[in-house]
């Protein structure tokens, strides 16, 4: 037992939460945005499991990232169920029946803004 490594956290993890960071208070964006921006289009569903385990981290605002329809489906990630929609409304995002209100307006895609040049 003594010769075990302990596993380094994954890089695209790491990737994912630098991108999370960069998410403005009031915004919000997708796993599948910060998958495609990352370069890992098929990847959405690994961006969530980074988002379940975000949650330790007190400087990765997790809850601006929510499904592809503005459902906040990592809600039961959070220290209760209403966590996620609380730091939301925090943040001034309106949720109404566990969804964004205003969705579209309020979303922030990195492969745009993150654009250099």
């Amino acid at each position: 037992m003594d010769n075990i490594i302990p596993m380094k956290q994954s890089t695209f993890f790491n990737d994912v939460y630098e991108v999370v960071k960069l998410i403005p208070k009031g915004r919000v964006t997708s796993y599948g945005a910060i998958a495609k921006y990352l370069g890992a289009t098929k990847s959405s569903r690994m961006v969530g499991y980074a988002m379940n385990a975000a949650h330790a981290l007190p400087d990765v605002p997790a809850q601006r990232v929510v499904n592809r329809n503005g459902m906040l489906t990592g809600k039961f990630h959070f220290a209760t169920p209403t966590r996620m929609q609380a730091l939301l409304v925090q943040d001034g995002v309106e949720v109404k029946n566990d969804q964004v209100v205003k969705f579209k307006a309020l979303f922030w895609d990195p492969s745009i803004e993150l654009q250099i040049g």
